[in-house]
């Protein structure tokens, strides 16, 4: 069996499957950043189990993370999710997808992709920390603090630098898989 990050739970193959097929492997589709983008956003206080066990309810309710069509959800679109426990039921968070929707569409429109505008932070280049062990890692970055208040400059929800680092890390700008990790 091969050797993961120490914060896999193994006994979630959700945890496992999203190590092992996605976490900091360098992303470069905008509707997969979108989506990833949210789903960091509905982690803020909560366990990433939770947000991963209702990620396919979520894409559901939000048209595939189809940015497009989100930015244009109703209020009442809206305000019927919060009647939905297959989701995470926060109003902010649930509004806050809208919002990100439309800054994010405002990106590419600046940028010509998410992508470009996200990957000019790292200047094209996934940076390689040396982690010996997860738990010694930050919990936020320079990197991360200046990206999210860019984000919020732009008119993003829920984009802290602790959230701002765990996407970087996911969408795999920032490899910080333990020394260890095969």
């Amino acid at each position: 069996m091969p050797k993961r990050c120490g914060w896999v739970k193994m006994n979630n193959p959700l945890y496992v499957a999203y190590h092992d097929e996605g976490w900091g492997q360098p992303l470069h589709d905008d509707r997969a950043l979108f989506e990833l983008l949210c789903l960091e956003t509905y982690q803020a206080g909560l366990s990433w189990a939770t947000v991963l066990n209702k990620h396919q309810a979520f894409r559901e309710s939000f048209y595939n993370y189809q940015v497009q069509g989100v930015s244009e959800m109703t209020d009442a679109e809206l305000e019927d999710l919060l009647d939905n426990p297959a989701i995470i039921r926060n109003r902010s968070k649930i509004f806050a997808t809208r919002a990100n929707s439309q800054a994010f569409l405002q990106v590419q429109k600046t940028y010509g992709s998410f992508d470009a505008y996200l990957w000019s932070f790292v200047e094209g280049k996934t940076i390689v920390n040396d982690v010996p062990d997860y738990r010694q890692a930050p919990a936020k970055t320079p990197l991360s603090e200046k990206l999210s208040q860019d984000l919020k400059k732009r008119g993003f929800k829920f984009t802290g630098p602790v959230a701002v680092l765990a996407f970087l890390q996911a969408a795999g700008l920032v490899d910080d898989h333990e020394n260890d990790c095969e």
